[in-house]
């Protein structure tokens, strides 16, 4: 999926007049490293601050699921503790930047029983993945108590997929909402690199 997806970019850029590929970081390290590009493009770097520039942000109550706020982009801003302030609460962030991974969405909570900044998400890989991802998080969750969930779905034919962020590699308790979207944007992204990378 992540290769046809940048594949799908690569021809499209290639198709323009400018022949120009905007990426951003994990993207052009990817095609660098499958050697995806052609010397006729011409690769234009996007700073990460920018993926969530045309995102759907919105605060949502736990229990109902009903909007409380749509937000701007600088809501971002807010450090993560904000969610553990505000219990009641999750954070839903909708972007087409996330389509590469396979996912059109991703959630984020406190949540009061695992003490723990909990992501979901639905994931859209083959069913026949379902080892392979349940082994990256086994491999690069850290810590004793990682409960993860990873279940598939025929009803959408998605993974639903929860994790803690806590456990994720470079997670720290001051970092603001918009760093641990990024976090679990890069974590993400590395996952379906390795699961079709291993396939």
């Amino acid at each position: 999926m992540l290769k046809k997806q940048l594949e799908k970019h690569i021809a499209y850029a290639l198709t323009t007049e400018e022949k120009k590929l905007n990426l951003y970081p994990e993207e052009k390290e990817y095609v660098v490293k499958h050697q995806l590009l052609s010397s006729n493009i011409i690769v234009v770097d996007l700073d990460s601050d920018t993926r969530y520039f045309n995102a759907v942000i919105e605060r949502c109550n736990k229990e109902t699921e009903e909007l409380i706020s749509k937000e701007k982009l600088s809501f971002l801003n807010q450090p993560l503790n904000y969610l553990k302030v505000h219990r009641n609460e999750f954070l839903y962030v909708e972007s087409t930047s996330l389509e590469n991974i396979g996912v059109d969405s991703i959630a984020l909570e406190f949540d009061e029983v695992f003490e723990a900044y909990t992501a979901m998400m639905g994931l859209k890989l083959q069913k026949k993945f379902g080892d392979a991802i349940k082994t990256y998080f086994d491999n690069h969750l850290q810590g004793d108590k990682t409960e993860y969930s990873v279940l598939f779905s025929t009803e959408d034919g998605m993974w639903h997929v929860n994790f803690p962020i806590n456990f994720v590699d470079q997670f720290h308790m001051e970092m603001s909402l918009k760093e641990a979207y990024e976090l679990i944007y890069r974590f993400l992204f590395t996952l379906v690199e390795d699961v079709e990378d291993n396939q």
